[in-house]
């Protein structure tokens, strides 16, 4: 069971420039926690531990945690706060020019409450540049904006480009909604923990289907309320059996796999 505790942390005023908003409810850190899948033999990355209430419940279940906070003013306490855990590494840092390399070897799970202004750029990151190719999560838990999540989730007739660039590397499940009387200062927005499942075909490193992929639905999306014959063009669908006249929207991920496949 979870239960409140004070860190050395809690008289930081929040930044708003850094979408700083901590959580407080512990009702909602025993569902991210249930969410993760922790196991003893876990490293988890954790991304802006703030006042390290997460940091607190994940290291009692988790190997190690290693979090990577960004805000100096944080640095000092957190370390104070977790100096006699012996299984919590404190990394200042932006987690968007991270070398991943740097912090973890071998298999690991990503548990945060993140900044939700990042988000996109975050999955955008760790799923597609470079540094982080080879060091793919097993797991993703993040705390998110719930429209975002939402957005994320979608299937078709409301397919968004922003869902189908996560569901091509991940799996994704909305474990639960968040009030946003859960956090201080209380955001303007609700929000909601999505578990992404990375997944493992043989597609994800295939760059070329890649590229062919994301330069399609993107084409697509950029004129979303055209027909896909006057945006990709009637000859690239010639091959499939998806109608000339389907809009973007309307495809699924099988959809754009297959139409990519065939150029």
């Amino acid at each position: 069971m979870i239960t409140k505790k004070k860190y050395s942390t809690d008289m930081i005023i929040a930044k708003k420039s850094l979408g700083q908003n901590f959580l407080i409810n512990p009702g909602i850190l025993n569902k991210i926690i249930n969410a993760s899948d922790l196991v003893k033999s876990d490293v988890v990355l954790e991304i802006g531990p703030g006042n390290g209430v997460l940091t607190e419940e994940l290291r009692k279940k988790a190997h190690r945690v290693i979090a990577i906070e960004k805000d100096h003013r944080l640095i000092d306490g957190l370390k104070n706060t977790f100096r006699e855990s012996g299984n919590v590494e404190i990394v200042e840092g932006d987690i968007l020019k991270l070398d991943p390399h740097s912090v973890i070897h071998g298999p690991y799970k990503i548990v945060a409450n993140i900044p939700y202004y990042i988000t996109s750029y975050l999955l955008k990151t760790i799923f597609e540049s470079a540094n982080w190719r080879m060091a793919q999560p097993e797991l993703i838990v993040l705390m998110v904006q719930k429209e975002v999540a939402q957005r994320i989730i979608a299937r078709p007739p409301k397919m968004n480009l922003l869902a189908l660039s996560v569901q091509f590397f991940a799996k994704p499940k909305i474990i639960s909604y968040v009030s946003k009387g859960s956090f201080r200062p209380i955001p303007k927005v609700d929000s909601a923990i999505i578990k992404l499942t990375p997944r493992r075909e043989s597609r994800i490193m295939n760059y070329e289907l890649r590229g062919r992929f994301f330069k399609l639905a993107k084409t697509a999306f950029a004129g979303k309320r055209k027909q896909l014959k006057n945006t990709i063009g009637p000859k690239t669908l010639e091959k499939t059996d998806i109608k000339p006249e389907s809009r973007p929207e309307e495809l699924s991920l099988e959809d754009w796999l297959k139409i990519s496949s065939k150029v």
